[in-house]
């Protein structure tokens, strides 16, 4: 298949067949098409006292007392500093230490990792990952992401979609947030698969997925994580098994310009990582690390501070590989 052929299957076919919205599935229908299968929400949060609460009881009230639809809630605490941890049970939740799953595994850093332990210590036989930074939350971020998967027998995997504007003090740019998306991750996805180019939010952090699929994926453990997901699952499963919902309007912190280069670098050593495994890249990489730049002292007369970040692709196998399960 050439790249045409398969943008225009992406853009022509898929798009329009595999796209929805949430607001096509109410908790209460979505509970009674649950038969006997256990539903998790895993949320991965490091310091995310103003948010995490207020996400944990809308789903709890919403998705577990009055729908019965979600049947456990498990915040995985990615060494916060602040009362993550404390808030988030307070609201209801099933909270873990990132250190604690598993603990004889060595420790690994990064948002991956925080997923990773999430999908090990949860239950169910769907999970939906919801970031722990989100305002506004509302219940049909997590029902539409379910709603593929409890109602189309051939699905795997579910990513949302929505706008996303960017706030900065008064001022807002409603289309303005996803930046790392629309300036790499999309180009590398046109560029070298093009079969997921019709993926609207590629690096979104709701999802979610069967779990007999998920144990199978590895686990970028820092921003590569949701990138090299859909690399993999369209390996794995095909096109046809993915699935996007427009979840609406995504509100959320944003990150500074020097956090968005070190994503930016995560999601490009992914890429080239993926790239090397099909045999698609062999010159080595020259460098693992990211040289940035602040406003500061002078270094050799300029007047700034040197900022050097370590890169790496290091991931976890997929739990399936795993003789020993989390209880």
């Amino acid at each position: 298949m050439n790249v045409s052929e398969a943008l225009r299957i992406a853009m022509d076919d898929w798009l329009p067949r595999r796209s929805y919205r949430a607001a096509r599935w109410r908790p209460e229908e979505l509970a009674a098409s649950k038969g006997g299968r256990r539903v998790s929400v895993v949320i991965p949060a490091r310091d995310e006292e103003q948010t995490v609460g207020t996400i944990v009881a809308t789903v709890r009230h919403a998705l577990m007392e009055r729908a019965a639809l979600v049947d456990e809630v498990i915040v995985v605490d990615s060494r916060s500093r602040d009362r993550t941890a404390a808030v988030a049970e307070a609201a209801g939740a099933t909270v873990v230490h990132q250190d604690d799953v598993l603990p004889g595994l060595e420790p690994m850093s990064g948002k991956g990792e925080a997923l990773w332990k999430g999908l090990a210590a949860s239950t169910g036989d769907f999970v939906a990952f919801i970031d722990g930074d989100l305002h506004d939350f509302s219940p049909h971020f997590v029902t539409g992401l379910l709603g593929p998967l409890l109602t189309e027998p051939n699905m795997s995997y579910v990513k949302g979609f929505y706008h996303r504007p960017l706030t900065q003090g008064s001022d807002v740019d409603t289309e303005g947030g996803g930046r790392v998306t629309e300036l790499v991750a999309r180009p590398l996805l046109n560029l070298f698969w093009p079969r997921l180019a019709g993926m609207i939010q590629p690096l979104a952090g709701e999802y979610a997925g069967r779990r007999d699929v998920l144990v199978r994926l590895p686990f970028v453990t820092h921003y590569g994580v949701e990138i090299g997901h859909l690399i993999d699952l369209l390996d794995l499963c095909g096109l046809d098994a993915l699935a996007q919902v427009d979840l609406g309007e995504r509100r959320h912190r944003h990150q500074s310009t020097h956090q968005l280069g070190v994503m930016a670098s995560q999601i490009l050593l992914t890429v080239f990582d993926r790239l090397a495994r099909d045999g698609r890249l062999t010159d080595p990489l020259l460098s693992t690390a990211l040289a940035q730049f602040r406003r500061g002292s002078s270094v050799s007369g300029v007047d700034r501070d040197i900022v050097l970040t370590p890169l790496s692709v290091l991931e976890r196998l997929p739990l399936a590989t795993l003789s020993v399960r989390q209880p």
